[in-house]
């Protein structure tokens, strides 16, 4: 094989990869990333009054950060790549 025949292959999937797993993990990475987004936008608003805001958005957006790396680490580990010991 010569260096312009291996330029145009693309990386496959593992046979064994879940379509069903796939997914779910893409919307788990969505879901932890939006809900960091969200949570951003609602800091950024002005406040009306003294009031105190329902939901308290920094442990919030921790907690979609954490989701949404979760996520990015079992895609990465689905599609071949070891991540950890």
């Amino acid at each position: 094989m010569g260096p312009a025949e291996t330029v145009n292959q693309t990386p496959k999937m593992p046979a064994d990869l879940s379509p069903t797993e796939f997914w779910l993990t893409i919307g788990a990475l969505v879901s932890g990333f939006g809900l960091v987004a969200a949570m951003a936008i609602l800091e950024r608003r002005p406040r009306q009054g003294l009031k105190p805001r329902l939901i308290p958005t920094t442990p919030v957006m921790f907690l979609g950060a954490m989701i949404g790396l979760f996520a990015l680490v079992h895609l990465l580990n689905l599609s071949g790549i070891h991540t950890g010991r």
